[in-house]
């Protein structure tokens, strides 16, 4: 660990020289005057709401990730080599969306796949806590992870979208999300220990809703002349 360790602070102050864009000189107000420091993207309403959307995509990758195996034990009495089976299942079908999902963004928009992509997670859900068989919960659990491997590229591009504030709030987007990754699988281990893993994954459906709800705010800025 203290290798690995080292070798991410090593690449922390090297690596971005090679991809950050150069500052480039003589750029400054002819009179002098300090450059205004636009609004706080934390108070930027588009941003939050994206936000919250990848919040909703975040929670549903995590749980996908490290749970379905666990669940698949405890709630559908799977074997563990099973309850494997059906992680590597989510975690194949997530993998081939974001190989083939680019095409689906510039061929549909990113609003209509966002929205696709929730409705899937969400169903995929359904079929893989109520299922009353390894088959069901084999389908549900590649649609789940169908719905979960777009959302949270796609928000970071709709935070991207107006190039003089991509920064801070990609960084409010991510931070959300990332919030919610660290915090969302203790939390349905604590609902677990109550009401089984199985049930408790019922918990996410309500952040996977309101990411389907409030997809459009992922709808690309209008760039103006």
């Amino acid at each position: 660990m203290l290798v690995i360790a080292g070798v991410v602070v090593l690449l922390t102050l090297t690596a971005p020289r090679y991809f950050m864009p150069h500052e480039t000189t003589g750029t400054a107000p002819d009179d002098g005057a300090p450059a205004v420091k636009g609004p706080s993207a934390w108070r930027d309403s588009r941003t939050l709401l994206i936000g919250v959307v990848v919040l909703g995509a975040t929670l549903t990758e995590g749980a996908g990730n490290d749970w379905i195996a666990k669940a698949s034990v405890d709630g559908l009495n799977a074997s563990e080599s099973t309850g494997a089976l059906l992680f590597a299942l989510f975690v194949a079908a997530m993998t081939l969306m974001r190989f083939v999902g680019g095409r689906a963004i510039d061929r549909f928009g990113r609003v209509a796949v966002l929205r696709v992509s929730m409705a899937a997670a969400a169903v995929g859900l359904a079929l893989f806590v109520f299922a009353g068989n390894l088959v069901l919960a084999g389908v549900g659990a590649a649609l789940w992870g169908i719905g979960a491997a777009l959302a949270f590229p796609m928000g970071m591009s709709a935070a991207a979208d107006d190039p003089k504030h991509a920064a801070a709030r990609v960084s409010v987007v991510s931070t959300i999300g990332y919030v919610a990754f660290l915090a969302g699988p203790p939390l349905l281990g604590y609902l677990g220990d109550h009401t089984g893993i199985h049930m408790a994954l019922l918990a996410i459906g309500v952040p996977i809703l309101m990411a389907l709800w409030l997809a459009g705010a992922a709808k690309p800025l209008v760039k103006s002349n």
